[in-house]
């Protein structure tokens, strides 16, 4: 497939189906309570004695988690000017983000500045401008699966941050449910928009490998995939639609594959408990360092 067509972020149907997961798998909830047990102490840090904030969302989605980061920072420095900018490949998610900064009062202080591309579109852009804007703080949730170069991404956007800046990276954990299911599967599910399947593992071997200092921290997250073994459930084929990033989970695997996945999922990805097979969508939280 040519770089230009790649489905590299949400659109059309996929949009549902990635709303659809969020509701049932409790995931940006997860994401938010990490944010704001970890965020306050971090947000004091980078904004020590500066007189302007400037913040950048890559792959931001809908702007759910970017809205309730910026009035996380707002709250923090109160008297001190915000401003935003959205790196966003998908244009129906940027206008769900627009119409909601639209209703809420204390996002109007904050200008903001849309660029409707891939990261890597961006990258190629600022670096062909010249005229490089830094910030202090950089966000990428859930999002580096989708990048060509990894080395290459986290050196550009770390290289944003202004002094005391931080760049947070959000990703599945390594030997959580996803990763288990995506390296055992490699050669039937990374064939579309993720080629190269990553977790948090490949992210630390990156920032090593690159001398970066960094921290972590858990997030621990599960959702009940039950519904995924009942052949006849709607739910569980929307769950396996979207574990497995396809349309028709039944028409896209041959029956073995599909028996085979079905096994490790409740075997290898869950635990069993009280009649639900909790599938592990543990996550980890990276803040990198300027």
């Amino acid at each position: 497939m040519a770089a230009e067509t790649k489905q590299t972020c949400y659109e059309g149907s996929s949009v549902q189906s990635f709303q659809f997961y969020l509701e049932h798998s409790g995931e940006h909830e997860a994401i938010m309570q990490c944010v704001h047990n970890v965020l306050p102490g971090e947000f004091q840090r980078i904004g020590a004695g500066k007189s302007s904030l400037d913040v950048l969302g890559v792959g931001s989605g809908g702007g759910e988690m970017d809205s309730q980061m910026l009035t996380l920072l707002q709250s923090t420095f109160p008297a001190v000017p915000i401003s935003a900018d959205i790196v966003e490949g998908s244009s129906k998610l940027t206008d769900n983000f627009k119409a909601s900064v639209a209703k809420i009062a204390n996002l109007q202080k904050i200008p903001f500045g849309w660029h409707i591309m891939h990261s890597e579109d961006y990258e190629k852009q600022v670096k062909a401008k010249g005229d490089v804007k830094k910030f202090d703080f950089i966000h990428m949730i859930q999002m580096i699966y989708y990048v060509d170069n990894l080395a290459g991404t986290i050196t550009f956007f770390q290289s944003l941050l202004k002094n005391n800046g931080r760049l947070m990276i959000i990703i599945e954990a390594a030997n959580s449910g996803w990763d288990t299911l995506w390296k055992t599967y490699k050669k039937d599910l990374c064939v579309d928009a993720i080629t190269e399947y990553r977790s948090c593992g490949e992210i630390i071997a990156c920032l090593k490998s690159l001398g970066l200092k960094y921290d972590e921290h858990t997030i621990p997250n599960s959702f009940d995939i039950a519904e995924c073994f009942t052949p006849s459930s709607q739910l569980g084929q929307r769950l396996l639609n979207f574990l497995t990033a396809k349309d028709h989970f039944e028409q896209s695997f041959t029956p073995e594959i599909r028996a085979g996945m079905l096994d490790l999922l409740r075997n290898k990805c869950s635990t069993e408990k009280d009649g639900k097979v909790l599938f592990n969508s543990t996550l980890k939280c990276i803040l990198v360092h300027a």
